[in-house]
């Protein structure tokens, strides 16, 4: 078995050759002039030349250190080498594109790791409009280095008032409708909802206490690996949708639609449908 904190110094690597990758967008043309965007079927769901070049740059940094590993990708999907480890990564080049292509800074890149039994050992997500890289190592607590400080997370602020919650929505306007049908019971006990656009940013930020609650259906995995085990070394309850094969990634084994990925305080648990 390879040490956690191995394998996020390898996580680490990853994730900044990919975020150095988005960090070369100009900030000009906010409406995504230049950036060769193109759309994978539903409206709104895009993808970009960064998107691509940014997983190509993480799964190198990933081979150049673990070849032996499995690799699922949002663009390349799961790649096996001849002599599995058993170790697979997940990785999301940009999570964030459509904030990406508007110039709005909530995007990241995101890397986690998990061993063969399907437990999450390592994850990072690398934000380098915001200037943040959280982290965690199982075991090891969660953190965030800004501006060269590192600082340990600790989750939401207990008995905080006015608590919020963080969400997103499908661009599926089938699924979206029955999303926005639900919210107003899913906000129960929250004074205000934030729909940021990058769901590893969002567990990022209850792991940090900016956000009380963060519960979203329908992810995929790459979407919560790393952000999940960051809010929960932050000490947040989690629970991630269950996927068919730990090896494999991809799809959950319910209706992936009705797979909450939650995280949040643990008193908070019992405000999110099973």
């Amino acid at each position: 078995m390879t040490d956690a904190a191995e394998l996020l110094v390898v996580a680490k690597r990853a994730a900044a050759a990919g975020a150095a990758v988005l960090a070369q967008r100009s900030a000009t043309g906010t409406g995504g002039d230049g950036l060769e965007t193109s759309n994978k079927g539903e409206a709104g769901d895009w993808v970009t030349a960064f998107d691509v070049a940014a997983e190509n740059a993480v799964r190198e940094a990933i081979i150049a250190q673990r070849p032996h590993d499995a690799i699922t990708g949002e663009e390349h999907g799961t790649t096996r080498p001849e002599q599995p480890s058993g170790y697979r990564w997940s990785i999301d080049p940009l999570d964030g594109t459509t904030n990406f292509i508007r110039n709005i800074v909530y995007y990241a890149t995101s890397v986690a790791v998990a061993d063969s039994d399907g437990v999450w050992q390592a994850g990072v997500v690398h934000a380098p409009a915001l200037g943040r890289i959280y982290s965690a190592a199982r075991g090891q607590g969660a953190w965030v280095e800004t501006g060269g400080e590192r600082t340990r997370l600790a989750g939401p602020v207990p008995g905080r008032t006015g608590l919020i919650l963080a969400t997103g929505f499908s661009y599926d306007p089938a699924t979206r409708a029955s999303q926005t049908e639900g919210l107003a019971g899913l906000m129960d006990g929250f004074a205000d909802v934030r729909r940021l656009g990058s769901a590893a940013l969002d567990l990022c930020l209850v792991a940090d206490g900016t956000f009380d609650a963060y519960g979203e259906r329908g992810l995929n995995e790459h979407d919560f690996s790393a952000g999940a085990l960051i809010a929960e070394e932050a000490g947040c309850w989690v629970r991630r949708p269950r996927l068919e094969s730990p090896l494999d990634g991809g799809p959950t084994t319910e209706d992936r639609l009705a797979a909450w990925m939650c995280a949040g305080a643990l008193e908070l648990s019992g405000k999110f449908p099973l």
